[in-house]
């Protein structure tokens, strides 16, 4: 069962912008993108800490919709907001050390989407290191190593895990040695995640219903992104201009990760706008023309936050 509520009229806007968006220039575009669109009554953010039993949070669905959004795609930096989830519990259950230097590689992995900050993350999660390709027992260890937080991310018992993996790292030119060794010869090893997981993820953070009220702060902190029109002219890479956040109105507030190379286009956003209802909003489209296509998701968060 899906952590939100399906809601019938969402669902048809949602698939009416789509054929409109699909009607402009994009064939095809409706196989190339999976999208999942919640709907609150009031703000997410910390809506989770009042309450003495997370349960009662999670049985609270919030009204929704979606296409293709249990369809596994290749998430691109969208699975840095998993690491930063995943390094948050670690810290908490104290697996690793809090330590500066991780401090910093987080802020690094989420603001400017570092892929050498992510490296050092997931060798912290899970206890491994690239290098050179390994001999068949040792590379079996090295593997169970770096699946521990598929392992983690099974035991939350998340219906919207299914079909999802997250054990690589993140690349500029690609992996090398034990790395490409560990995607298999077919790449059939690559990560794989699901808008709807994505959503199901961004929900928890928001709310602080996820490691805890205080990690839940930290987590926020880092997603937000300014809509302020200077700063983002000083940053190309700003992860509002060519996503969604670039759909907002002006005084709006944004959270998100976004990821983007030469095959995909993606972004995982929730989203507060006065006179607006609040929302969060996952988008990932693939393929060279979504890749280079800047209006899509600007696009259909304008289309998205306005009632029809």
């Amino acid at each position: 069962m899906a952590f939100y509520c399906p809601d019938g009229a969402m669902a048809q806007q949602l698939q009416a912008s789509l054929e409109d968006l699909e009607a402009v220039g994009r064939p095809g575009l409706r196989e190339q993108v999976s999208i999942t669109w919640v709907r609150y009554g009031s703000s997410l953010i910390d809506s989770a800490s009042p309450r003495s039993d997370l349960a009662d949070f999670w049985a609270d669905r919030p009204a929704g919709a979606a296409w293709r959004g249990d369809q596994a795609r290749y998430p691109a930096s969208v699975v840095k907001l998993l690491y930063l989830v995943a390094a948050e519990t670690w810290l908490q259950r104290q697996l690793i050390d809090d330590t500066p230097e991780l401090r910093r590689a987080l802020a690094d992995m989420i603001r400017g989407s570092s892929n050498d900050a992510t490296g050092l993350v997931l060798d912290l999660l899970t206890g491994t290191t690239s290098g050179p390709e390994l001999p068949a027992e040792a590379f079996e260890r090295w593997s169970l190593q770096r699946q521990l937080v598929n392992q983690w991310c099974e035991q939350l018992g998340w219906s919207e895990w299914a079909g999802c993996n997250a054990c690589q790292k993140t690349w500029g030119d690609g992996p090398y040695g034990r790395e490409r060794q560990f995607y298999g010869a077919n790449l059939e090893n690559r990560n794989r995640l699901s808008s709807d997981f994505c959503a199901r993820l961004l929900h928890g953070v928001m709310a602080g219903a996820l490691v805890s009220p205080l990690a839940g702060g930290r987590m926020r902190k880092l997603l937000a992104r300014s809509l302020d029109p200077g700063t983002r002219a000083a940053d190309p890479e700003n992860q509002v201009d060519g996503f969604l956040g670039e759909g907002l109105p002006a005084g709006a507030r944004l959270w998100s990760k976004a990821g983007w190379m030469s095959q995909a286009r993606h972004d995982a956003a929730y989203m507060e706008a006065e006179g607006l209802a609040p929302m969060l909003l996952v988008v990932f489209s693939e393929g060279a023309d979504r890749s280079r296509d800047h209006q899509l998701l600007p696009e259909l968060c304008r289309r998205l936050i306005n009632p029809s």
